[in-house]
C-alpha cells in the first residue's frame, strides 16, 4: 500500500489507513488496533505522501526519508526508540539524513518520523520505493565526489 492511503490525524496518536471518503469527511482504520473511525473534514488530516522534511538544500519527501531509514536498518525497526532523549534522536537522524535542517526539523518531528516508520514496518507497509522511478535509476546517480579523500 502506498503512502497515499496512510494518514496522520491531528489529535489522534498513530497512523490510519484511508478506507473511504464520505460527504462530511472520511472513514479511516487505525493501524495499531484496526478500529475504524469517522473523521470530520474539519480535522487536521495529513497524507504521508504529501509530507516533506526540510534539508539544507530542499524539502525531501517523507517516503525518501523512510527509504533512507529502511536502508540503514535493513528493513527492520529503528535502532533508536522514539522516546529516546533529544540528543539520541538528533544523532540518529543526522546519520540517516546528514543535511537535514536542524533549525526547522525539531526533535518532536524526528520522534514522529521514527514512530511512523516503526508502525509501517510493524504492519508490513514498508515499501518506500518510488512508484514513478525506473529500475536501477538510483544506482546510476552516484557522483565521483564520493571517492575517499586523502
Amino acid at each position: 500500500m502506498s503512502l497515499n492511503k496512510i494518514l496522520s490525524i491531528g489529535g489522534k496518536p498513530g497512523l490510519y489507513r484511508l478506507i473511504t471518503q464520505t460527504r462530511t469527511g472520511l472513514v479511516a482504520q487505525a493501524l495499531s488496533d484496526g478500529k475504524k473511525i469517522s473523521v470530520p473534514i474539519a480535522n487536521n488530516i495529513s497524507v504521508l505522501s504529501e509530507i516533506s522534511i526540510y534539508t539544507l538544500e530542499e524539502e525531501l519527501p517523507l517516503r525518501e526519508v523512510f527509504q533512507k531509514i529502511s536502508e540503514k536498518e535493513k528493513g527492520a525497526k529503528t535502532s533508536v526508540a522514539p522516546k529516546a532523549d533529544k540528543l539520541a534522536l538528533e544523532e540518529y537522524f543526522f546519520e540517516v539524513l546528514p543535511d537535514y535542517d536542524e533549525d526547522r526539523v525539531y526533535p518532536s518531528d524526528i520522534k514522529k518520523v521514527i514512530q511512523w516508520y516503526n508502525l509501517l514496518v510493524e504492519h508490513d507497509l514498508a515499501d518506500f520505493s518510488d512508484p514513478d522511478a525506473t529500475p536501477d535509476e538510483d544506482a546510476e546517480t552516484q557522483s565521483e565526489d564520493e571517492a575517499p579523500k586523502e
